[in-house]
């Protein structure tokens, strides 16, 4: 059936088009201009305020803090801790969710109840840090995985969508003999890839941009993930990653700015990547689950 549009109808999409588009411009031209700047040279720093393509490109910024391997570790460090935490995270949060998704389990509510309040009530910052000790997990990778190994709204929302399967398969396949771990491996997870595509994604990033766990809980400068020689640079000015003395005499110390650039494109760029991978299933399994049937 043809659609006839009136004038205002029209009008009033083309503003919804100009508006969003403006909206994404103000959202990308921000890392436009850090990434442009990266490889921007002092004066033209000094000179412009502001520039999306630089008028003279110069890696002086990536090879300062690529002098030496303190960056290499640090994102090795992120990589190890951003894999790992991940698969910890869907370990602990499937496993829970698809347990309490069984309404005839016992105590069922009892340990809803306690997710739900512990998701609006935290033990704080000093008595997690007195049972990461307790534990000796200080100066250890575990300690920046272990203590948010499941998130109570991650788990609710996958929760519900474990509910939501239909209840047919479920029976059919107990009838051909499979078991409870054969079920969940054999017809739950295959279902469930749009949810847990968009929780690795939620995951992974929450462990890549996490530092504060690290400054609370790694001591030993080696073991310091990519976000924290990030800070260190920003906030407090000092870059460590780089040797001049390892470097051609007459090198020039690129500017404090654009090493900073050039840090923070380091630290986006390989986070960034692996959405373009999960964007299909994004935009579907972020609203699963997220009504009760």
């Amino acid at each position: 059936m043809k659609q006839y549009r009136t004038l205002p109808g029209t009008i009033f999409d083309i503003s919804n088009y100009l508006f969003l588009s403006l909206f994404a411009l103000a959202a990308v031209i921000p890392f436009i201009y850090v990434f442009a700047g990266s490889f921007a040279s002092d004066a033209e720093l000094t000179k412009r305020t502001f520039f999306l393509i630089p008028e003279k490109f110069t890696t002086a910024a990536y090879r300062y803090i690529f002098s030496t391997d303190t960056i290499m570790r640090s994102i090795g460090v992120s990589v190890y801790v951003t894999t790992v935490g991940t698969l910890i995270n869907l370990f602990f949060t499937v496993t829970m969710a698809y347990a309490l998704s069984k309404r005839h389990l016992a105590g069922r509510n009892f340990v809803l109840n306690l997710v739900v309040f512990s998701m609006l009530f935290g033990g704080g910052m000093i008595p997690t840090y007195l049972v990461v000790r307790e534990l000796q997990l200080l100066d250890t990778y575990w300690a920046l995985m272990l203590p948010g190994a499941i998130s109570a709204f991650n788990l609710i929302i996958v929760k519900n969508f474990f509910q939501e399967l239909p209840a047919e398969l479920e029976d059919a396949a107990k009838i051909d003999g499979c078991s409870e771990l054969g079920l969940l491996r054999r017809i739950v997870l295959p279902l469930s890839m749009p949810v847990l595509a968009t929780f690795t994604l939620f995951y992974a990033v929450g462990h890549w941009n996490n530092y504060y766990s690290a400054l609370l809980y790694i001591n030993e400068p080696s073991k310091w993930p990519l976000q924290v020689i990030l800070r260190q640079i920003v906030m407090l000015s000092q870059m460590a990653a780089g040797d001049l003395n390892a470097m051609d005499p007459n090198f020039e110390q690129p500017p404090d700015q654009s090493i900073k650039m050039a840090v923070i494109v380091v630290g986006t760029l390989p986070i960034l990547l692996v959405y373009p991978f999960l964007q299909k299933h994004f935009a579907k399994g972020v609203l699963l689950g997220s009504v009760k049937g």
